[in-house]
């Protein structure tokens, strides 16, 4: 079996009441909590990604600051390195995660390809050490880190597909391009 799963940055601060939390974000986490606990089994590898920022600077431009942020690059203070909002959402069991991605630290960061694992090794290099050649990608947010770090697997080679009844988007609009971007990429869309 050569098929993982990446869980795409399903923390307080993206659901509903967190710093930039999406509509329909809690319902992503038990959704992918109850595929997981039907369909384990598929996976050789379980991936989960979290932004994981630093408390004490403005992580490379990303935090607005004292400016009003834009949405698009500068972004207000969230998932602090050690705080609630940084956390897995509740909704979301996490026993079944194989490999836990920390990025950010201090710079911008949307992929998953950009993080770290505890043991400072890229996403990358696990899944060549894995064999894995497939990846089904959910998450938050459709339009940002799960359209990055989807474009990034393909451009690794991976066949892709985004299981859209598990993603939860900023804004319809942007995520519908999101999706649109991803299918003309290579990556299969699934309604699942």
């Amino acid at each position: 079996m050569t098929k993982a799963l990446f869980i795409i940055d399903v923390q307080n601060d993206f659901t509903e009441g967190g710093a930039l939390g999406v509509a329909g974000g809690a319902a992503v986490a038990a959704g992918i909590t109850a595929h997981l606990a039907a369909h384990r089994d598929d996976y050789a590898l379980v991936v989960a990604s979290r932004d994981w920022h630093d408390a004490e600077n403005d992580n490379g431009g990303h935090f607005a600051g004292d400016a009003k942020p834009d949405y698009v690059d500068t972004w207000p203070v969230h998932c602090v390195a050690g705080t609630p909002g940084a956390e897995y959402h509740t909704a979301l069991d996490v026993d079944a995660v194989d490999v836990h991605i920390r990025k950010g630290q201090g710079k911008p960061a949307y992929s998953i390809f950009e993080g770290t694992g505890d043991d400072e090794r890229g996403i990358a290099e696990v899944l060549a050490e894995r064999g894995i050649t497939e990846i089904d990608v959910v998450g938050i947010a459709t339009d940002y880190c799960v359209r990055q770090s989807a474009l990034d697997a393909l451009e690794h080679g991976q066949h892709v597909r985004v299981l859209t009844g598990l993603v939860a988007g900023v804004a319809p609009e942007t995520s519908a391009a999101a999706l649109a971007e991803l299918g003309h990429a290579g990556a299969e869309i699934v309604d699942e």
